[in-house]
Formats: structure tokens, sequence, C-alpha cells
């Protein structure tokens, strides 16, 4: 059941030309697509989360995530050569393992893209909100943060969205031009840190390194459990492809675009984990048991009352310079976080809004979420109706909990990609390939081995609210999607005798 339904790869190129959006991205602009979606909430808000569950050891929490996301990357290359359509995972998987599959990927892409863009936006807040208040201009605590984190309406996350989804309805190559500024901006913050923090690394400070050891499945705690959270830091180069469809000689341009952005941020992240470890140490805050306590939760909040600690940190890398003495630097880092994070929100609703517009011109969605724009060649529905929908959500919802949540729906999404490329290399092994990837049968189950380790040690809550949320997707995809899916009402006139093709059921947008 799981494999009827498959669209031919052929026909999913088909689709795309009949309503195509306009290639206008190089190699080079993807390649800063990407480090802007990478470098951004993960390394800037969550270091501190990751030495409170693994202390100085986060370091190889980087390590492995960033393993699992390399090998991921490899196969991600070479089926966004072989099909450089919108749609990332989703497209693939419909190609590769069916409609079924396809749905429930493109389902858990929204946990990945809209709940990380609204967790940037929260993310992003809190740094203005500091700024704010360090100029005297202090925002009411109920304007400041969301109903369960104390306040009311986080409005500067709630506007900070919507800049962003006007920016993208305005056209691609425009948000590219802007991102490519604030990823510069962001790149310098973090070498500035490297230059001032690394050299004042301490041994001692790596004392003891495994305080947490390496934890347990479902515990969330741990090596495992930071690398679970901290592959927060390195979701979104999965977003260049889904920008294939509009990327000028995406043969060649994605895999460059996807590996080079994910070898310069991993370069960035180890430099900048050792020297805030180094600088200042990252021992997590310990319970009346002896035990670490879980970060977002009121014990770790109360001990961390007056303290210092780089885990207590609501701004871990800033905190660590002006405990260097390098105040004016700290500050600096804060500005450079506030100014560079919105290209992360920008990233995310890119993603999530080609998702959904390549779901709909499928048949799996509303029609109307597939229109494009007659003037910027965007889809613009789409766009606006995600942006609003992320607004809200950033502006209710504390920053805590989000990030692991978004994780889930991203592991899963790549373990289906892994598995994709085996099957295609055994089914249509003859197919062109622009790019390969080496020793498949070796890289793709390991990169599905260390997605599902990931996957399954995160916490009890984050597995629940994922397996809830797909629960909810089967129900839309039976009521809906099933039903009026255009492969589906192909296959059931085929069936039931000789069919001329139709016009598809959607307004033609501007051609490529």
């Amino acid at each position: 059941m799981l494999f009827q339904r498959i669209k031919p790869l052929d026909k999913i190129l088909e689709t795309a030309e009949k309503k195509a959006l306009k290639r206008q991205l190089g190699a080079f602009q993807l390649t800063m697509l990407g480090i802007g979606a990478i470098i951004g909430t993960g390394i800037f808000v969550l270091t501190a989360e990751a030495g409170q569950k693994a202390g100085p050891a986060m370091m190889v929490a980087f390590v492995i995530a960033a393993v699992v996301c390399a090998l991921a990357a490899l196969a991600y290359s070479e089926l966004a050569s072989m099909i450089p359509v919108s749609g990332s995972a989703y497209t693939y998987t419909y190609g590769v393992m069916g409609e079924a599959l396809a749905w429930t990927v493109g389902w858990a892409l929204v946990l990945e893209y809209a709940v990380a863009a609204g967790a940037v936006s929260v993310g992003w807040s809190g740094y203005m909100n500091g700024l704010l208040a360090s100029a005297g201009m202090e925002i009411p605590l109920a304007l400041r943060t969301g109903p369960m984190d104390g306040g009311a309406f986080n409005i500067l996350a709630f506007c900070i969205a919507l800049l962003v989804t006007v920016l993208l309805v305005m056209g691609t190559s425009k948000s590219a031009k802007v991102n490519a500024i604030l990823v510069l901006v962001k790149v310098a913050a973090l070498t500035a840190f490297i230059i001032i923090a690394v050299p004042a690394a301490q041994d001692e400070n790596f004392k003891p390194f495994f305080p947490t050891g390496w934890g347990s499945p479902l515990g969330g705690v741990g090596v495992l459990g930071a690398a679970a959270s901290i592959f927060f830091a390195y979701v979104g180069f999965d977003a260049v492809s889904t920008a294939a469809e509009e990327t000028e000689n995406p043969n060649r341009n994605i895999p460059i675009g996807l590996i080079g952005s994910l070898l310069v941020c991993t370069i960035f992240y180890m430099l900048v984990g050792y020297g805030a470890v180094g600088a200042i140490g990252s021992q997590p805050m310990m319970g009346a048991d002896g035990m670490a306590i879980h970060p977002g939760t009121p014990e770790l909040a109360a001990a961390c009352m007056g303290s210092e600690a780089l885990v207590c940190s609501k701004e871990p890398l800033a905190h660590v310079l002006k405990m260097l003495g390098f105040a004016g630097w700290g500050n600096a880092i804060g500005l450079a976080a506030a100014l560079a994070l919105p290209s992360v929100v920008l990233m995310m609703l890119y993603g999530q809004t080609r998702i959904f517009f390549t779901m709909s011109r499928d048949g799996l969605l509303p029609e109307v979420l597939s229109r494009v724009h007659p003037k910027y060649h965007t889809p613009h529905v789409v766009t606006m109706i995600t942006g609003v929908f992320v607004a809200l959500f950033a502006a209710m919802f504390p920053v805590g909990i989000l990030a692991d949540i978004s994780n889930s729906g991203t592991l899963f999404a790549f373990m289906a990609v892994s598995a994709g490329v085996l099957i295609l290399r055994k089914r249509d092994p003859h197919r062109h390939r622009p790019f390969r990837t080496p020793l498949a049968w070796v890289v793709c189950p390991l990169a599905i081995a260390g997605c599902l380790l990931l996957f399954l040690n995160l916490s009890v809550y984050t597995l629940g609210m994922f397996f809830g949320w797909a629960a909810l997707g089967f129900i839309v995809y039976a009521l809906y999607g099933y039903r009026n899916s255009e492969l589906g009402r192909g296959l059931k006139a085929a069936k039931n005798g000789p069919k001329i093709d139709p016009e598809p059921p959607f307004h033609e947008g501007p051609q490529a």
C-alpha cells in the first residue's frame, strides 16, 4: 500500500515545467542561502542548552550532528541534482516511495520549517528586547513574550515574521541579496568571537569532559541528547534543495550549495564551541539527585538565579565575551545576532512555502496555494498564509521546546531521502545522475542509522508531538489529499478507460 501511487520522475519534471518558477540563483547565492539558513539560533542561542545537557562534551555532540548532516547532505545532493524541482524531500519521496510516504514527509517538513521559523523569530526577539532594554527603551513584559512564557503576545517575534514574509512575496532574488548581506554580518560576528575566545581557552575548563555521560534513549540529556538538540544548529542546509526549481544549472549548483554551506558552518561551529567551553567552562547545573537538570524547566531557572554560568545565559556568545572583559564586543555580538537572525527566518519560510507550493501543484493541498504572482513570480498566496501562521505561532510560544520538535520532522525527512537514494539505485540504475553519492551503500545506511539514533534521543514529549502531528496529517490526507491527488485522478481515469490529458486544475503561471 505504501508504495502505490508512485509518481514517475519524468512526470515530476514535466509537471514542474507546466508551472515553473523563474531560474535565477547561482552556486554562490545557493551557498550563501545555505549558510544563512544554518548559522542562526542554533549557535547563537542553543549553545547554553547543549552545555547543560553535555557539559564540555557538547564539542563531541557538535561533531556527531555534523557527521549525520554530512551523510544526509550527500544523499540530498544526488536526488536534488536528479530532480531539480521544488519540494525537497517531499518531491524525492513521491518519485521513489509513493504518495502516502511523500505526504508524510511533506507534513513532517512543516515541523522542520514552520516551527523552526517561529523558534528563530522568538530567539531574535530575545536579542532585540535585550538591546532595547540596554538603550532605555524596554518593552512591557506582556509584549516581550508569549502566554506560555510569562507574557501575553511577543510583538517583536510577530513583526519580524511578517516582515520576512513581505520580503519573500516581493521576489526570491531580492530576498537572496538581502540574505547575503546578513550572512556576512553573522560570519563577521562569529569570527570576532573566535579571535577573542579561542586564545583564552584553558585546559581546566574542559574537566570533567563527560559530566553527564553519553545519555540514554528518550532521556534527552548526555552527549547524544545534546546532539539531538543542537542538530537544530545544522538544520537549514537542505533548504537549498527546495530552491532547485529556481536555480541556474541545478545539476551542478545544488550539490555545491549543499555541501559547501555545510562545510563552512561546521568549521565555524567547532571553533566557536571550543572557544565558549575553553574560555569560561560549561559545566551543567546539577539537581539534588546529582543528575543534570533538564533545560527549559522551573528547576533550572531556580538553579540559575543569579548565576553567571554559560549554561544559564540567554545570549551565550555575548556572555562569554563579557565574562572575558570584552563587554563592547559582547554587545556587538548581540547586535549582530539581532541583525542576522532574520535571514534564518527567511530561509525557513522560503523552504516551507516551496514545499506547500509543490504539494498544491500535485493536488494534495488546495489549488489556490500554487498560484504564482503575475509580477513577482513567487507563490504569493501560500507565502502569505504561511507567514501569518508562523507570526502568530512565534507570538504565542516560547523558544525552549521548539527546536527539538523541529528536529523530529527534519530527522524523519532525512531518513526518507537516504532510503530513497538506495531504492532508486536498484530500480533505475541507468538514470543520469549529475552527482552520485560516493559509496552510497555505506553512506546512506549510515545516514539512516545516525538520524534514527538522534531521533530516539529526543525527549518523550517531543516524540509524542511528532507522532500526534503525523496522525493529524494522515487524517488530512485521507479527507482531502487522497481524493484530489493529480496522480490519483490520473490513475483512476486510466483504469476506467481511454483518457485525454486535461489542462491542469490550476491557473497557469509565468513560464521560466
